[in-house]
């Protein structure tokens, strides 16, 4: 199913409507005609009707959430609904908007939602949910990739339903009473605020986010701590949270029945037990957002728990793919990112592993040991398992990461999870604060350790990012190293093998320039130098990353001349802004000069302008043996629903 879902989204023009259709049923008749046959004939007519199935679910979900995407720049009042508050990667506080009312604009026309980042220094009214605001603001389509074959920013917003995005330095104002108190998320909120208020502010924002999955009130520097020690996994609502939270219920709720003899040789504690997990982590999938990654986990821990109540094993492979085909079900296009590639890595490969110690009954030393070697085993699969995703995503690896989990993960399955549910039981009667209390002290050990492991020299490393086949090379050898009998089980070993050396050979374009010509970047001995030493942030940081180099804007741009000399051109010139334009005294053959305005006259050199731009996006030239190639963000991710007004029309 899933390498059908990513056929789905690799296909460079979208798929008519028929074509999905066709896919769907040719699928059912597949399943229909495999009845009867033979178990290897069955399994391949089920393979292949399941990679239809997978096309046309992925096709169905994109077509489910369509709504009109902005296609120019916006200036003007906006009104909308409240339904999000969170902050953007600038620590500026950012609103997600529905019901939206945009100046001149008809209602189909208007995208179901858009996103709002408040930079003015006077917010005015404080945003809540379920408030009715407007603002004055700017406001333009979702971006493309920042370099061609780079993350498709287009392609998530639109599953989002977020048709527009800027932002706004005016101050908010109420437009009219709050039509409701924000529901489930107004909730979550509310509990945040009065989580954070109990606890001091270091950790306050931490504790917030494990329980209520609102990260707006993290300091920056705890987020850097915690990423660079491969901590950050903890803020993320996951199976993680949800596993330590369902273990503890369950285990306290047997506990409870086993004290008291009488009810528990009458009814089956372990069944009730179970159900009382079910109902608990449901509670907590409602809390804390329902983000993809704790509908993931909730999934996970609905199968293992529901795998109980049937008398079957809960932990196993066949448990991990069937909560793979709900979640694929639900949301095929969390396919594409790294929270289910990761989860699921790690998931499979602790069941896998833990398996096969069982079945060969591999002891994990004394009994007094068992406890710390299971806990560094896991930490050290999942990690194994992890890495090449973290690593294509993120463009990081932690070199101490074993080391800050190892330390880290037992006190959030000892202390702070635990001290949640206690606080839910404790809070109507008013002592909530003692398992607050310790809940601090445990958050709190696991930021200082964040903050000492990502202070040490060679903390972090960078890698550079891969090719389209690398991450599907690696997830099909682990699978394949997994599920297969015999010694052809090996041959997974050789694909990841094959994988790791395709990532190693993989070239970065000699020069790079933002879809709007406002940076370029080109590679020198040093590392890639920026044309600018500010502004455009998010592009240059991203293009470092995938450069695997861990230098700032700042730095790259001081490795930036007037005229850069490259092995494919005379020289690189950026001509950025009016000034920079005036002073443009020409170029010679053999010169590359983007300019990030239009260009009309004739040069001598090759141009690259801004007209240019809006029909090419972001712009990547390789150094070949025949010269240069040039591969364009546009071409690379073809025409589809949420990059091609045409389309969306027909």
């Amino acid at each position: 199913m899933a390498i059908g879902i990513g056929l789905y989204f690799a296909v460079p023009v979208e798929p008519h409507g028929t074509l999905l259709w066709c896919a769907g049923l040719f699928s059912i008749f597949c399943m229909w005609i495999a009845r009867g046959r033979e178990a290897d004939t069955a399994a391949l007519i089920l393979g292949f009707a399941l990679i239809c199935a997978g096309f046309s679910i992925g096709g169905a979900r994109a077509h489910s959430v369509s709504g009109p995407v902005l296609g120019w720049r916006f200036y003007g009042p906006i009104e909308g609904h409240v339904i999000k508050i969170d902050r953007s990667a600038s620590d500026a506080v950012r609103l997600t908007l529905s019901d939206v009312r945009l100046a001149d604009l008809s209602p189909d026309q208007t995208p179901k939602r858009v996103r709002v980042a408040l930079h003015g220094a006077e917010i005015g009214v404080t945003p809540e949910p379920g408030m009715i605001i407007g603002l004055t603001g700017h406001l333009s389509p979702p971006s493309g990739p920042v370099e061609p074959g780079g993350f498709d920013f287009q392609r998530h917003a639109w599953f989002q339903k977020i048709g527009a995005i800027g932002y706004t330095r005016s101050p908010v104002v109420q437009v009219m009473p709050r039509a409701s108190d924000g529901g489930i998320y107004g909730l979550r909120m509310r509990l945040s605020q009065q989580i954070q208020a109990r606890m001091p502010d270091d950790v306050a924002g931490v504790a917030a986010a494990i329980t209520t999955g609102d990260r707006s009130a993290i300091p920056k520097p705890t987020t850097e701590a915690l990423r660079g020690a491969n901590l950050a996994h903890l803020l993320a609502i996951s199976g993680l949270h949800m596993g330590l939270l369902a273990g503890f219920v369950f285990a306290s709720v047997r506990l409870g029945i086993a004290l008291f003899p009488y009810i528990a040789l009458r009814i089956n504690g372990k069944k009730v037990a179970a159900c009382v997990a079910l109902v608990a982590s449901s509670g907590y999938l409602l809390l804390s957002g329902s983000s993809v990654s704790t509908e993931r986990a909730f999934v996970m821990t609905s199968v293992v728990l529901i795998a109980v109540l049937l008398d079957r094993r809960a932990l196993t492979l066949r448990a991990v793919a069937i909560a793979a085909v709900i979640v694929l079900l639900l949301r095929p296009e969390a396919l594409m990112g790294p929270g289910f590639q990761m989860s699921f890595a790690a998931t499979a490969a602790l069941v896998g592993v833990f398996g096969w110690l069982r079945d060969h009954q591999v002891p994990l030393g004394p009994r007094w040991l068992r406890p710390l070697s299971a806990v560094v085993l896991s930490s050290f699969v999942a990690g194994l398992a992890t890495a090449p995703f973290a690593a294509m995503h993120f463009n990081h690896v932690a070199h101490y990461g074993l080391l800050a989990n190892v330390v880290s993960v037992p006190v959030m399955g000892t202390l702070v999870m635990p001290s949640a549910v206690v606080a839910a039981v404790l809070a109507p009667v008013g002592l909530v604060w003692i398992p607050l209390w310790v809940m601090e002290q445990g958050l709190r050990w696991i930021v200082t350790v964040a903050e000492f492991v990502s202070a040490l020299d060679g903390a972090r490393g960078g890698v550079k990012r891969g090719g389209p086949w690398v991450l599907p090379l690696i997830a099909m050898g682990g699978v394949t190293l997994l599920l297969w009998q015999g010694r052809a089980r090996w041959l997974g070993a050789a694909m990841m093998f094959a994988a790791m050396l395709v990532w190693r050979a993989e070239d970065r374009p000699m020069v790079l320039v933002s879809d709007t010509g406002g940076l370029v970047g080109v590679v020198t001995p040093d590392g890639r130098a920026l044309s600018k030493a500010k502004g455009q942030g998010f592009i240059a940081r991203n293009w470092l990353e995938n450069d695997g180099s861990m230098a700032t804007q700042e730095r790259a741009a001081q490795l930036w001349s007037g005229a850069m000399k490259t092995a494919s051109f005379g020289a690189v010139i950026h001509v950025s802004g009016k000034r920079a334009l005036s002073a443009f005294a020409g170029c010679k053959i053999g010169y590359l000069v983007v300019f990030s305005m239009p260009y009309e006259a004739e040069l001598p050199c090759e141009v690259i302008d801004a007209d240019d731009l809006k029909a090419t996006g972001a712009l990547a030239i390789y150094k070949t043996n025949e010269g240069t190639s040039t591969k364009t963000a546009r071409a690379m991710a073809g025409r589809r629903l949420w990059n091609d007004g045409e389309i969306r029309a027909r």
